[in-house]
């Protein structure tokens, strides 16, 4: 049943060209961008090499918050989550059914985006072992932030919820050390963006991939915080209608 209502919500994924504008160009205009422009300073080495985590970060933010969040937020409106209701499909069989459709569409967003940055003359570090921390830490972002996405469609209108989500990206996409270092911030303000699911995807994706570090658990542990409550308080207060 889980995997027949993924199959589908991936389905209505693909034919929205808004939602893909999203999650794929957006993401894919801003790392090539930022990569050929310089117009933050990123530091030493490659701007590339800064700027592909945090766009990795940024397209799990968008296909997992804000697009879902978008989309579960009008299907609640348009009554298609109350006939759901009258299934036997419980609340968390569509909350997985929906994660795992977001897990699909990063899976073609992190095909284009390492394309691309290679192409761009990205030279990522970290070998298998940092393959296996990147696919650990997108997972725990997806987590986080399907969790959020879930929990704000759940419980706002619709409107409120497309207002407040493409307000929340970007936010993020400014204060979330995507294409900005944290380090450019107020050391006070620093340590809370920090705090956030977005810095923490980003910033371990470039410990990772960037300087070849091993699993960075301070992150991880983070990301996996917000997973927890995120995902807790949407199945709690979620309502189909």
């Amino acid at each position: 049943m889980v995997a027949a209502q993924a199959a589908l919500e991936t389905r209505m994924l693909l034919r929205h060209g808004e939602q893909l504008l999203l999650t794929v160009v957006i993401p894919t205009l801003l790392l090539v961008l930022f990569s050929a422009v310089d117009i933050v300073d990123t530091g030493e080495g490659e701007r590339v090499d800064f700027l592909a985590p945090g766009v990795l970060a940024l397209a799990v933010l968008s296909t997992a918050f804000t697009g879902q969040a978008i989309s579960t937020g009008f299907e609640r409106r348009y009554g298609v989550l109350k006939r759901l209701a009258a299934t036997p499909m419980p609340r968390w069989g569509l909350m997985c059914a929906k994660t795992c459709a977001v897990l699909v569409i990063e899976v073609l967003q992190v095909a284009l985006l390492v394309g691309v940055a290679l192409a761009l003359g990205w030279s990522p570090a970290g070998g298998a072992a940092g393959a296996v921390a990147v696919l650990l830490l997108l997972l725990a972002g997806t987590a986080a932030f399907s969790g959020l996405g879930l929990l704000m469609a759940g419980t706002l209108r619709a409107e409120a919820t497309l207002a407040a989500a493409n307000l929340v990206f970007v936010l993020l996409l400014i204060c979330g050390g995507v294409v900005v270092p944290l380090d450019r911030f107020p050391s006070g303000v620093q340590t809370v963006l920090e705090l956030l699911p977005i810095s923490a995807l980003s910033e371990g994706l470039r410990s990772v991939l960037q300087e070849g570090a091993a699993l960075p658990w301070a992150e991880l542990g983070v990301l996996g915080a917000w997973a927890v409550v995120a995902l807790g308080l949407a199945a709690r207060f979620f309502r189909w209608e």
